[in-house]
């Protein structure tokens, strides 16, 4: 099994059919151990909660694809153990500890982040953190 870190933007992809969704579905399909910092609960969430805002989705909708979501192979790790280190990397690179909890995650767990991000790869894509990344179109 390849261990890999997966954050909301790819979580949010298996759910709602968007760019890059059948792409982030390949991370399924592939043998990965994934992980994510239980923050991922609540950005889904939120991301769920701005398409009942703008219509796109019911609450109804929206829940059930929250439901949905705990259903994934992913294992969350509480992020109060990951929050140090996470300040830590969003003082460094002036990332937010949102990202930054994701980045610490895959560091400790010596594996790549894949993100569908662009602000985050792209701002991180060049730097000393590039190999800790994977975009999701990349995704072998």
């Amino acid at each position: 099994m390849i261990p890999r870190v997966v954050d909301a933007s790819i979580a949010i992809k298996w759910l709602l059919p968007e760019i890059h969704s059948a792409a982030a579905l390949r991370i399924l399909e592939g043998r990965n151990e994934l992980f994510a910092p239980d923050l991922i609960w609540a950005e889904a969430g939120n991301v769920l909660w701005k398409r009942v805002r703008s219509g796109a989705v019911s609450t109804d909708n929206a829940q059930a694809l929250l439901r949905d979501l705990r259903r994934f192979p992913i294992t969350t790790l509480p992020m109060g153990s990951l929050v140090e280190s996470a300040l830590e990397i969003a003082v460094s690179f002036g990332r937010t500890v949102y990202d930054s909890l994701y980045l610490t995650l895959a560091l400790s767990r010596q594996c790549q982040l894949v993100t569908a991000d662009r602000r985050l790869y792209n701002s991180l894509r060049r730097g000393p953190l590039a190999p800790t990344l994977l975009w999701v179109e990349d995704i072998p």
